[in-house]
């Protein structure tokens, strides 16, 4: 199977969580929180989907 592209996120797009809003509901799993501010990427654990934070995204923690 091909890997998929990732999907591109930005700073307002966080706090990051999988699966999103967008996602339907047959293909659902439970929300997970995902810190893409760490490395610039990271999977998501159930379903594989890859996300990276936008090149040159500034993330400001609380």
């Amino acid at each position: 199977m091909p890997q998929q592209k990732p999907i591109i996120v930005s700073a307002k797009d966080l706090p990051l969580h999988c699966p999103s809003d967008a996602s339907a509901l047959w293909a659902s799993h439970p929300r997970v929180f995902l810190d893409v501010a760490n490395t610039g990427q990271v999977a998501c654990p159930y379903c594989g989907t890859q996300y990276q934070l936008k090149a040159g995204e500034v993330v400001a923690h609380h």
